[in-house]
């Protein structure tokens, strides 16, 4: 039978998770195979052609469990894909097998003299160590993400992963980094084996955005679906739902929601998780038919998914009703009544205005002390005679106290510029060229830009060696030299317009950027761009340059400009970043008179955008941006303009006091507050300090015959030339750049970021552990005459259903345990260190001694046995008492905080008890599972027979 042949009832291990023990084949259905781990009633579906799974086929000789009685297998019988066992007098058809087997061969290959080298028996063992640690690693999911270490969004993470399951509304300012955000909380939730099946919706223009921010950053494989995939789906497989063939999607919110047949097939396709961004369009209003179809869309997949992230900079700012249906999405019982709502936010202002009056140190008003009073009632009380000297300490605990109960704090997150700090200034160069009377370049300008706004589909041929930018372009170069200079542009044909006339006009040495390259393309033009002795020019089209981060560079060129202010700040968002090192100096310009010179004034003297972030950037283009493209594009009439420029500047200015009025400061002071800890920051600095002195991942894949080259500076070169098994996808293309430190990875988009959690080094330990190798060893040390020594390597697992994320607390590890001849415990055992130096150096032969092995290896392999299985008890019992300890205390504060706190709900609390309960089921009927076996002896061992 072929290696994939699958076919209901067969039993399968999974060598991803053999933690679940065995699988039972359900159903095949096209290119997906379903099968069920029935210790744990864990589900999956995998394609058939990429399932991590091995057939569970014993040989005669080998053991089986069957109702947990140990058996021996005399003789194995196949028909129609399915085995029966015969076991002395009892026969048994393989559905019988107890999901806990016995699979490692690591005994019948030491009994039969088939041993490996000693050095590979360490390999494994240091393999299986690192993972243990790495899975209970805080920052598990994440060790690998190419992400700057920045406080707030570490924050927005670990709240996240307190929830259960966590819907929240993450908003960020402008330029805070949601994305990263909500991609961590995912990552987080993906590799912890809660979520296993993700929907993102975003609006069309930043699919492609998150596509590369998740696969670039996050090591996370999305498939983007829109009607032509969805259709080519349904063309292979009529049967089935087209958004079942993947796990990780994206799809445009606009597209889905106007499909109805394919908005169907998304809401019956059973998510764990969806993130919406730009959440603030979708628009509700209170009555019947009040709800857009977006809004409809993602109100019916809520109600279906448990974990929802909703993304937006623009909260209840701009429009109390709007943030009352977000809210109503993430929690429809809290959030049902919108006049009720409303009231309670009324007294936002006024608690905001108490709080800065505590946090400032300075006496309560009268107003003030009854705002306390009426929130806090009795902790208010007692400080009552204490408000005209409040210490800094009581003044601490009020605020304190005012958090636990804000309710808003418990669904959504929002951090400010402001209260982080840490960003550059931004330098505007803003210029007005000379009017020009070629009537040619009048037209040529005025048609870029109807298609870069939108009032034209058609983008007109692109001639810029008489443009008069260039001349700006070349200047600004001059200036600022030897300074690198991002330049972004609308479209790919205005980059290689662009390049085109530079090539003709300057020697400078130039790299682009667009959509229409491939990411590894994308990534080494990057990389010369980011060279010390690299291009000091990067030309980049707005999609080719979503996600990038080109903070080390200071100079941003705007060549044309967008008219969303939000597409804007993302362009400026590449250099303005937490952590730029200098000024963001921000270049920009038009003709007078021009089309694009209307869109700069409007920028530069309505909304201050290249001096600050505009916070009600999109809603200021919904006001006004319409008016702005026909004005522009009808031609000059300087009274007009400055009537549209003097209204928006009004509007910004009304809307701007809205937005500070309506400030949340218990909100804000919620999200800075986070856990009360910084566990997250803790693991990743320590996982940065400790990848830079260590090679493991460098040895694990030479095991697969990957080489490594040293080109200093923290660069290895992976060369696959001698690869020996199939299965890493990133070396298909031949050598590639590696590096383990994060400032190398974030400045180098090219090269491989290699962690614990990277899917290469996932894949190499996959194939290490669930082959041979190393599982069983031999030895020579310099030990007395007939002195022998078995290792033992046991693991020890926890089954039970991944939601509940065991490994936290008791991940699967490695429990080493050694005997001697005399069956005696000897854990203070190890080979001396020149014989592991020496042990790669030959291999061994042990046929000769396979009846010494015989009589010798059972007996001290069931002496090992017993002492790995009082230390697996030990081991649990403590996980048991730890994962108790840390829950309980969790369900503590959360009872506390449902007791002054509405948002706080039952199904919450019974949540976390039911994860707790099902944890203290699980965590203590852990077992231990045979894994390798090493013999240790003297040189003697080697001349003896029998």
């Amino acid at each position: 039978m072929a290696a994939q042949e699958f076919r209901p009832g067969q039993r399968w291990f999974s060598t991803a998770e053999p933690e679940l023990g065995l699988a039972t084949v359900m159903r095949t259905e096209g290119r997906s195979v379903q099968v069920v781990f029935t210790a744990c009633g864990t589900v999956r579906a995998y394609a058939i052609q990429a399932a991590p799974l091995v057939r569970a086929a014993f040989r005669p000789g080998d053991g089986i469990r069957i109702d947990g009685q140990e058996l021996r297998v005399d003789r194995v019988e196949a028909e129609d894909g399915l085995l029966t066992y015969h076991c002395g007098e009892a026969v048994h058809r393989e559905g019988e097998l107890d999901a806990d087997q016995p699979v490692s061969r690591a005994d019948s290959r030491l009994l039969s003299g088939r041993v490996d080298r000693g050095d590979q028996f360490e390999l494994r063992l240091a393999l299986l160590t690192r993972q243990a640690a790495a899975r209970a690693n805080p920052g598990w999911g994440v060790l690998g993400a190419r992400i700057e270490l920045i406080p707030h969004q570490l924050r927005v993470a670990e709240v996240a992963s307190r929830r259960r399951p966590p819907r929240l509304l993450l908003a960020d300012e402008v330029g805070l980094g949601k994305t990263i955000e909500a991609c961590m909380i995912l990552a987080q939730q993906l590799a912890a084996g809660r979520v296993q099946r993700a929907l993102v919706l975003a609006p069309e223009s930043l699919v492609h955005q998150w596509f590369v921010e998740l696969r670039r950053r996050f090591n996370l494989a999305f498939a983007i679906y829109d009607g032509e995939r969805c259709d080519a789906l349904e063309h292979a497989a009529p049967e089935r739902n087209p958004f079942e063939e993947d796990q990780l999607v994206i799809a445009s919110t606009d597209w889905l929601a106007g499909d109805e047949a394919r908005a169907g097939h998304a809401l019956g396709a059973g998510w764990d998780m969806l993130l919406v961004d730009e959440a603030h369009h979708l628009a509700w209003t209170p009555g019947a038919g009040g709800a857009s179809p977006a809004y409809a869309l993602v109100e019916s997949l809520a109600a279906r998914v448990p974990s929802l992230l909703l993304l937006t900079a623009t909260p209840e700012q701009l429009g109390m009703a709007g943030h009352f249906a977000r809210l109503r999405l993430l929690d429809p019982d809290r959030y049902h009544d919108l006049e009720a709502f409303q009231a309670e936010a009324s007294r936002f202002q006024e608690l905001s205005r108490t709080v800065d009056a505590l946090l400032e140190g300075k006496a309560p008003d009268a107003a003030q002390r009854e705002t306390l009073l009426a929130v806090l009632g009795k902790e208010a009380q007692a400080q009552l005679p204490a408000f005209d000297a409040l210490t800094p300490e009581a003044a601490q605990a009020l605020v304190d106290a005012l958090i636990d109960r804000h309710g808003t704090g418990r669904v959504m997150l929002r951090n400010r510029r402001d209260a982080i700090g840490g960003f550059p200034a931004r330098v505007a160069h803003v210029r007005t060229l000379p009017a020009d009377a070629d009537e040619v370049l009048q037209r040529r300008l005025a048609a870029e830009f109807a298609h870069d706004v939108g009032c034209s589909e058609d983008e007109p041929e692109h001639d810029y060696l008489r443009d008069p930018r260039l001349e700006w372009l070349l200047e600004t170069l001059d200036a600022i030299a030897p300074a690198k200079l991002l330049v972004l542009c609308h479209s790919r044909a205005k980059v290689q317009a662009l390049e085109e006339a530079l090539r003709h006009r300057s020697p400078v040495q130039v790299a682009r950027f667009h959509e229409d390259m491939t990411l590894l393309q994308r990534d080494r033009n990057a990389a010369w761009f980011a060279a010390p002795d690299g291009a000091r020019v990067l030309l980049a089209s707005e999609i080719g340059a979503e996600g990038r981060n080109f903070q080390f560079a200071q100079h941003l060129l705007l060549w044309d400009l967008p008219l969303d202010p939000d597409h804007l700040e993302q362009r400026i968002g590449r250099l303005d970043r937490i952590g730029q090192p200098g000024d963001v100096n921000i270049h920009a310009a038009a003709l007078e008179g021009s089309p694009q010179h209307a869109l700069l004034r409007w920028y530069a003297e309505a909304l201050g955008a290249f001096s600050g972030v505009v916070a009600d950037g999109r809603e200021l283009m919904h006001r006004f941006g319409g008016e702005l493209s026909s004005l522009a594009l009808e031609g000059p009439r300087p009274e007009a303009l400055d009537d549209l420029l003097q209204r928006s500047r009004s509007e910004h200015r009304a809307l701007a006091e809205r937005i500070a009025q309506g400030r949340d400061r218990l909100l804000e002071l919620a999200s800075q507050r986070g856990t009360g800890g910084d566990v997250l920051m803790d693991a990743l600095r320590a996982d940065d300090e400790a990848a830079r002195e260590d090679d493991f991942h460098l040895r694990l894949l030479e095991a697969f015959g990957i080489h490594h080259e040293d080109h200093g500076q923290g660069l290895w070169r992976l060369d696959p030339e001698y690869q020996a098994i199939e299965g890493f996808e990133e070396l298909k293309g031949g050598p590639r750049m590696a590096c383990f430190d994060r400032s190398l990875a974030l400045a180098r988009d090219d090269l491989l970021y290699l962690r614990a959690d990277h899917p290469m080094l996932l894949s190499a330990a996959e194939l290490m552990l669930s082959s041979e190798a190393g599982n069983a060893a031999f030895l020579v040390d310099e030990l007395p005459p007939r002195t022998v020594f078995l290792e033992a390597v046991f693991v020890l697992e926890c089954i039970a259903a991944r939601a509940i994320d065991a490994s936290r607390f008791l991940p699967p590890q490695p429990l080493r345990v050694a005997v001697d001849t005399r069956m005696q415990p000897r854990p203070e055992f190890r080979p001396s260190e020149r014989a592991l130096r020496r042990a790669g150096e030959r291999g061994f032969d042990l046929e000769p001694q396979r009846k010494i092995l015989g009589a010798l290896v059972p007996p001290m392999l069931d002496a090992c046995r017993k002492q790995a299985e009082q230390l697996g008890a030990q081991r649990a019992a403590e996980a048991s008492a730890a994962a108790k300890r840390q829950l309980d205390a969790e369900l503590d504060r959360l009872q506390a905080l449902a007791g002054v706190n509405p948002a706080v709900g039952p199904a919450e609390i019974q949540a976390l008890a039911a994860e707790r309960d099902a944890l203290l089921d699980a965590l203590p009927r852990s077992r231990v599972r045979l894994d390798s076996l090493r013999l240790v002896a003297g040189p003697d061992f080697l001349s003896l027979r029998r």
